[in-house]
């Protein structure tokens, strides 16, 4: 009872922004004075149990040579008398046709109740899947897609396939779109796949079950598709920027009703997605009539995504495009650090986001191209402060089109991957 009232607490001391921050050398469980002097900032130490916490612990399962370990058994399993009057157990089907190891199988047995004919009369008419699956995977690594995820690999960089299957999912195409993808998810080098963007945010959907049913659906066929590879998916829940002002949780819920946080969390604790990324775009602007600024924003945001402890279930991230601009960017290295800190370091340092992803070149609707670097991966000021980034490196990451290369594909990517450690490949 003592942990519960502790953990309630500390909950709601989160949740109202006034607990103790985790890399605060004032946490009673701090331990970051056994770190050596030069330890990044971002790198913290908190002890799960203190050392006293510790040695009381060891003397609970050691005194009097051990008594309590030795005393200490299994729970008891719930048991059912079938006998019992009341009680109903299923019965357990005759197994008289298996056999013996090593005898033949009945007719039909595995096979369905028999060989399926082949149409014609042919003679060879099954092919077995994973010679199916061989062949996309062959031909999808010749694709320029394919080609971007070597050059990629080979400039060290951890691989994502960047698509959107929601306008696949509506038209009823779904399983030709998972393929697709798929045959691409399973090059050397893919870690996993991200299926959609902006989920919610956009106008692909609308109601909030038709978006349930996407990501249900979505997931268990890229599952089934490409075991082992990682899903993520891309959104905005606004309402998070809000912290405690009821006003602007009651007007943010109104204006962008598909993104409500509880459901977008049943994404995570059901196991749907791995990784969850989280657009910062609109922190500026959306909460000005509520006198939030974008830095109160953004910490409301990520003390709400920490006390959902969506952490628990899968990675969360940030995404920005804060330092691209028409042409490149123009931040002086002052304000490139001061940015680095403020959309970089603090995510990181909330203790709720794990990766940042930025973005460092996107064409708008006028065809204007916005870059951090300049035009042919000209340097400058923010790449420099970018790539002092080197201990989170693993944690940073970009979107990058093959198809829109500012060079050459393998000379982009072996640029990006002095300051990133992650790329998300967009495939059609």
């Amino acid at each position: 009872m003592r942990f519960r009232k502790i953990f309630v607490i500390g909950l709601a001391l989160s949740l109202l922004g006034i607990g103790v921050p985790a890399w605060s050398d004032n946490d009673p469980r701090s331990c970051n004075d056994l770190m050596s002097s030069d330890t990044p900032a971002y790198v913290v130490c908190r002890w799960m149990a203190t050392p006293e916490e510790a040695a009381d612990i060891a003397r609970f399962w050691l005194d009097n040579d051990g008594e309590n370990m030795r005393n200490t058994v299994p729970v008891d399993s719930p048991t059912i008398d079938c006998t019992e009057e009341g009680n109903s157990c299923p019965e357990v089907p005759d197994d008289s046709t298996s056999g013996d190891v090593g005898d033949p199988d009945p007719a039909g047995e595995n096979d369905g109740g028999g060989t399926p004919e082949c149409e014609g009369g042919a003679k060879d008419c099954y092919v077995d899947p994973s010679e199916l699956s061989a062949a996309a995977v062959k031909t999808a690594a010749e694709t320029a897609e394919g080609q971007a995820v070597k050059a990629a690999t080979a400039a060290g960089l951890r691989v994502w396939i960047d698509t959107d299957l929601a306008d696949d999912w509506k038209a009823g195409k779904l399983a030709e779109a998972v393929k697709r993808v798929g045959a691409l998810a399973l090059q050397q080098g893919v870690t996993g796949i991200r299926f959609s963007s902006q989920l919610g945010y956009n106008q692909t959907f609308t109601s909030a079950e038709e978006i349930d049913r996407f990501v249900t659906e979505a997931a268990a066929a890229l599952r089934d598709a490409v075991p082992g590879r990682k899903l993520a998916l891309h959104t905005v829940v606004p309402v998070l920027g809000c912290g405690a002002n009821e006003a602007c949780k009651t007007e943010i819920g109104k204006k962008y009703p598909l993104l409500d946080p509880e459901r977008v969390g049943a994404w995570l604790s059901k196991g749907l997605v791995d990784q969850l990324s989280l657009d910062n775009g609109h922190l500026a602007t959306e909460y000005a009539a509520w006198k939030i600024d974008a830095a109160a924003a953004q910490r409301n945001q990520w003390i709400q995504v920490r006390a959902r402890a969506w952490d628990a279930y899968a990675t969360i991230g940030a995404e920005d495009a804060v330092f691209t601009a028409p042409g490149s960017s123009k931040l002086t290295a002052d304000q490139a650090l001061k940015t680095i800190t403020e959309r970089v370091a603090t995510p990181l340092q909330s203790d709720a986001a794990e990766t940042v992803t930025l973005w460092t070149r996107w064409q708008d609707a006028k065809g204007a191209v916005n870059r951090v670097l300049g035009e042919k991966l000209a340097g400058n000021a923010t790449w420099e402060q970018l790539a002092r980034l080197s201990e989170v490196k693993p944690r940073l990451a970009t979107l990058y089109n093959p198809a829109t290369p500012e060079v050459d594909v393998a000379t982009d990517l072996k640029k990006y991957a002095e300051v990133f450690g992650q790329v998300y490949l967009a495939a059609a």
